[in-house]
């Protein structure tokens, strides 16, 4: 699933615009990559971007620009985005999202973001190891 390799492709230096890599790096695949709708829609929403284009003010801007994307493909790339290190080594959500918080701090907008988030991501990895387990 090329979203999940690209996800985080908002974090280049020369891609930020707005500070919020999940809308840069959508707004990025679309408009210079020119990637399929799909990917820029799950890269522009993984892990709960929604929360933290609502505390950043670009609400607006990420759902006109890039509709959501639901049902397991959506749980899929945030299950990939969780429940990895940035390294890319394998980690179990709640390490994650301690990772994250602590990296940003009390405070940041991306810290408290993913601490409103985390009952949904956390959902989210467990319906993608539960299907998973299912086989």
């Amino acid at each position: 699933m090329s979203s999940a390799w690209l996800h985080d492709i908002g974090y280049a230096p020369d891609l930020s615009m707005t500070g919020m890599h999940q809308l840069d790096g959508a707004r990025y695949l679309r408009d210079v990559a020119q990637a399929d709708a799909l990917v820029c829609r799950l890269v522009a929403h993984h892990s709960c971007a929604f929360i933290e284009a609502r505390n950043r003010g670009l609400s607006e801007q990420l759902a006109s620009e890039f509709p959501p994307v639901e049902g397991l493909i959506s749980a899929a790339i945030t299950y990939a985005d969780m429940t990895t290190t940035p390294l890319g080594e394998p980690t179990e959500v709640e390490q994650r999202l301690a990772e994250i918080i602590a990296r940003y701090g009390d405070g940041d907008v991306v810290a408290e973001s993913i601490r409103e988030a985390s009952p949904l991501i956390v959902d989210s990895v467990r319906i993608i190891t539960e299907a998973l387990a299912e086989g």
